[in-house]
């Protein structure tokens, strides 16, 4: 991995490991913004959200952009460090909506399993491969992470992605984006990361 893939994947893996165990300014508001680029200009990034309304977001000082390539469940192996969005299935278990493998060198940072918001009732879990399993319905992961295990089924087609680098030039009008961004008293939010959709693959999380 370069060194430019390197502190790509460290700075997207450390947002969304932040997000996911709720690190956040205590005067600040955690929100994760999901949408389209209407425009970028400056350190000013207008997101059109899925819910439809229009986010306003101030990048930071030293701001990163990264996007996502596409991976593939076989390439998962027992001692992988993955985060997977999940949901609560029919039969009890959990069912993966997203699985980010994440590199090596980020392994146990910031492990567990806590709310998340991409749909309701899903959980992100930070956490390491203890068992890979595929069966005729399938693939499930059995994670193990300080305080629990968790068993999370990945049927046919669910998004999966590792890190990649990006540039500002890849956030151009239209296209996908996944935002973690703080919510000031006063309403405006400010990033210091943004994730941009790029050769095909939007962020799934």
């Amino acid at each position: 991995m370069t060194s430019l893939s390197k502190l790509t994947s460290s700075l997207l893996v450390g947002g969304l490991l932040a997000l996911s165990t709720g690190l956040a300014a205590h005067a600040a508001e955690t929100v994760r913004v999901r949408g389209k680029i209407e425009s970028f200009q400056g350190s000013t990034l207008v997101v059109k959200t899925r819910e439809g309304e229009t986010a306003k977001i101030t990048l930071k000082d030293g701001w990163k952009p990264s996007s996502l390539a596409k991976a593939s469940v076989d390439q998962i192996k027992p001692g992988d460090f993955v985060g997977v969005t999940s949901i609560p299935t029919a039969d009890g278990k959990n069912g993966a909506l997203e699985v980010l493998i994440f590199p090596a060198s980020m392994k146990g940072t910031g492990e567990g399993s806590y709310a998340w918001d991409l749909q309701p009732n899903s959980t992100m879990t930070n956490a390491t491969v203890a068992n890979a399993v595929k069966s005729v319905d399938g693939h499930s992961l059995t994670l193990t992470y300080k305080g629990g295990e968790k068993v999370i089924s990945i049927a046919d087609g669910t998004p999966i992605v590792t890190t990649a680098p990006a540039t500002e030039a890849d956030l151009k009008a239209g296209t996908t984006v996944f935002v973690p961004s703080q919510k000031a008293d006063d309403g405006t939010l400010s990033s210091s990361r943004v994730v941009v959709g790029k050769n095909g693959v939007e962020p799934p999380m």
